[in-house]
């Protein structure tokens, strides 16, 4: 890789180091940046993931890992720039700001600890998913009556005609505030968003200051208003009565900074994110018809746009202490943009960023909400009303489709993004309950909060079956209409399920061949049946569904030398990884062992397309594999890749003790130990320091079910403690790891627990949620 400096440029960062090229000229204020903020990313998630833009005086973080380490620690990382202005006001600016009053302070999204949790702790109830349910007939009555006024016309900007108006009335309904002035509200929100984070001329900056003053005037008399009545309903006047019983707590400096910060955050984020998610899924027209065919997947679809074009950007934090990020220096005092919509395109979390996949199972770990202390209160209410819209216009206008040849037009600013106009058209003769009413007597209604597992699936077919050695089946997996598959990566996994069972494979077979996936499959006499079902009642031509592809062990192809080692079916991941070092021309040693040649899958092919770096180990044939040996002079810089049988994992992790930090993965496929038996189980108490709550663990339910009941997120993808998703971290108590993810070292250090399977020892334990 080229270095992305211009050391002859001589243009510095604060800490000293030359800024390349591509970081000087990043315009976060362009409209390229606003069509495609990850697209116009890509070449520093490649090349510079950290990169200081003197076009802002920001630190600018673009992968995943590192922006959710940002928002996870915001004591280090203070959240009190986030409404900073990130153009200055000119003092004629300021002076009019002055005349209104203006006196924003600090607001749930921009205060420190311990202020925020205190504050977070006292208002949070609403935002709860059995509080939220009870808006959702309000959302579905809306959404017909202002369906109705446009559903014979043929053509409809969806924003002037819904997308605006309905979120609005939603969240003045939440709020309590009366609902008249929506345009006015409009105009004041829009010059909110520019004061805050556009880059306005000195001219525009009076105009915007002028609508930002009048937008705190109107704030300050409604909650006057309120504060006058104080026993009406909505979470305004909650946040009053509050004020009254904690005024040191919610002081009334934040009740009136909140009224006006509330009232634009509260209905524009949902608003541009609907917008974002119709444009996005009439653009990928397979996606659309895919939710028209199969309502349950809107739910996953709504993560995926999330994921893919979410309303919120990019925000912003302020290092508290000398630090770094992703390597790079960060100075004390330095200012951070963490641009979410740059992460959610990263190809270390996600496979196939760059793809709209419905079907992708962990959409939902996507940052545009946040994560940690911060996340977004009124993410749920959100992806409900998101829902209900998709649901909606699915049922009642699924032959909708873009006006061709229109262009976006979006509010350049660094944070937040929606088209300001959404033309759509269709033929009114068409529309379904011309011929059959009856549609909209049977609506679906979806559980609040994360997509349901077990509804993002696809339906595959099976092309071919094979008999790979004793008791090994390898099946050929299409799709029904011969549409692509997902591309994968050497070392994903998908989750087959058919007859009641759901079971991970690894993925082999040719990576560039879109149209098949291929698995491998142990048929285990003694284990729980899934493996006996895929072996013995699958056979070609049957339809099971399939999720993923997913990468939870994932090559590193920058390492000097690969030594890959499989056990028995452990060779189906080894195996891609071994195709992928060869097609790359790395140098790599493979070792095979099994108890027989029998036992070995697809020896033939490992043979022909490795033989050159490969050892086979065969205990009938007196070579067993001696792993002290074949690891005994390993070079620096050297990666170590194993997958088999609990034995070989045990022992390569305690081979392993020794080694350099991250020399050493392991894939397990085993989940013994780690399942739940409420006979032998105590309940438990689980105290969320960041959210200020306690949750009860019941004997009968595992961590993550309590934490998710809770209204919790946490994703979660094999539940089995295989594969780390549903890491939490470790305040205070002893867990009892039940996983096959931590090392020994790290369960001793007792920082974190897989709450899939892990629990309390005792009768507390305090996490970081």
């Amino acid at each position: 890789m080229s270095c992305p400096v211009d050391h002859a440029a001589q243009r510095l960062s604060p800490t000293g180091c030359p800024i390349s090229g591509n970081a000087a000229a990043f315009d976060p204020f362009s409209l390229a940046y606003q069509r495609d903020p990850a697209g116009t990313l890509a070449w520093a998630r490649e090349e510079e993931p950290v990169f200081y833009s003197p076009e802002l005086g920001y630190w600018v973080v673009t992968r995943y890992d590192d922006v959710k380490a940002v928002f996870r620690d915001n004591i280090l990382f203070s959240p009190s720039i986030a409404l900073e202005k990130i153009t200055p006001a000119p003092p004629e600016a300021a002076a009019i700001l002055q005349r209104y009053g203006y006196a924003m302070n600090r607001t749930m999204v921009n205060e420190d600890e311990p202020d925020h949790m205190e504050r977070r702790r006292l208002l949070m109830d609403a935002f709860l998913p059995e509080a939220l349910a009870r808006h959702e007939p309000a959302v579905r009555a809306l959404a017909r009556q202002y369906m109705d006024r446009f559903l014979d016309k043929g053509r409809a900007d969806l924003v002037a005609e819904m997308f605006y108006e309905i979120p609005l009335t939603i969240a003045l309904h939440f709020l309590g505030v009366p609902d008249e002035g929506a345009e006015q509200l409009r105009q004041f929100a829009v010059a909110h968003t520019l004061n805050t984070w556009g880059r306005p001329t000195p001219e525009e900056q009076l105009k915007v200051a002028e609508n930002v003053g009048r937008f705190w005037q109107v704030a300050q008399k409604i909650l006057e208003d309120m504060m006058a009545w104080p026993d009406g309903e909505g979470w305004m006047y909650e946040t009053i009565r509050q004020h009254h019983l904690h005024p040191a707590i919610v002081t009334e400096s934040y009740l009136r900074s909140m009224m006006m910060a509330i009232m634009a955050a509260a209905h524009e984020t949902t608003s541009n994110a609907t917008a974002n998610a119709f444009m996005t899924l009439l653009t990928h027209r397979e996606a659309w018809e895919a939710i028209c065919e199969n309502p349950a997947l809107i739910p996953n679809a709504v993560e995926e746009c999330l994921r893919v074009a979410g309303s919120i950007i990019a925000w912003r934090r302020i290092a508290t202490a000398d630090t770094s990020v992703g390597g790079v220096a960060i100075p004390k005092g330095g200012k951070l943009l963490i641009v979410q919509a740059s992460a959610n395109f990263d190809a270390r979390h996600f496979e196939n960023p760059q793809e709209v996949d419905l079907y992708r199972d962990n959409s939902v770990e996507h940052l545009t909400f946040g994560y940690g202390a911060h996340q977004c209160m009124g993410k749920n209410i959100g992806r409900m009303e998101m829902r209900v819209f998709l649901e909606e216009f699915t049922r009642r206008l699924p032959h909708i489709r873009l006006v061709e040849g229109q262009s976006f037009d979006f509010l350049l600013n660094t944070s937040f993004r929606g088209p300001a106009e959404l033309w759509v058209e269709w033929d009114p003769r068409r529309n379904p309950e011309r011929a059959n009413p009856a549609i909209l007597d049977k609506p679906l209604s979806f559980k609040i909060g994360a997509p349901v597992k077990d509804d993002i699936t696809r339906a595959v077919v099976v092309r071919e079956r094979h008999e790979e050695g004793e008791g090994l089946v390898r099946l050929v997996l299409a799709d029904p209409r011969g549409r692509p598959l997902p591309a994968w990566s050497a070392g994903s996994h998908v989750d087959l399920v058919a007859g009641g069972f759901r079971r991970k494979y690894s993925l082999c077979g040719i990576r560039d061949d879109r149209s098949v996936l291929e698995v491998v499959i142990l048929r285990e006499a003694q284990g729980r049946g899934g493996s006996r079902h895929f072996c013995d009642a699958v056979g070609v031509g049957d339809t099971i569904h399939l999720a993923g592809p997913k990468n939870l062990f994932r090559l590193d192809e920058s390492a000097q030398h690969h030594i890959l080692i499989a056990g028995g079916i452990g060779i189906t991941p080894i195996l891609a990884m071994a195709d992928r070092l060869k097609a790359l021309g790395k140098p790599y040693a493979l070792h095979y062992a099994a108890r027989s040649r029998a036992h070995m899958a697809l020896l033939a092919l490992v043979q022909r397309d490795h033989g050159a770096s490969l050892s086979l180990h065969v205990s009938e044939e007196g070579s067993r594999m001696q792993l002290e040996a074949l690891l005994a002079n390993m070079g620096e810089g050297t990666q170590v890749y194993c997958c088999g049988p609990e034995r070989l994992i045990d022992a390569m992790q305690a081979l392993g003790e020794g080694w350099p930090e991250g020399t050493l993965h392991v894939e397990h496929f085993s989940t013994e130990g780690s399942l739940l038996d409420p006979a032998k189980e105590h309940a438990f108490e689980a105290v969320l320091k960041d959210s200020g709550t306690t949750v009860t663990v019941a004997a009968d339910q595992t961590l993550l079910q309590a934490l998710q009941a809770a209204g919790i997120d946490v994703p979660c993808d094999c539940g089995e403690g295989l594969c780390g998703t549903c890491e939490v971290g470790v305040l205070d108590g002893d867990a009892d790891h039940r996983d096959k993810v931590l090392s020994k070292a790290e369960r001793a250090a007792n920082t974190r627990m897989m709450s899939c399977c892990s629990r309390a020892r005792g009768q507390t334990i305090t996490l970081a949620l």
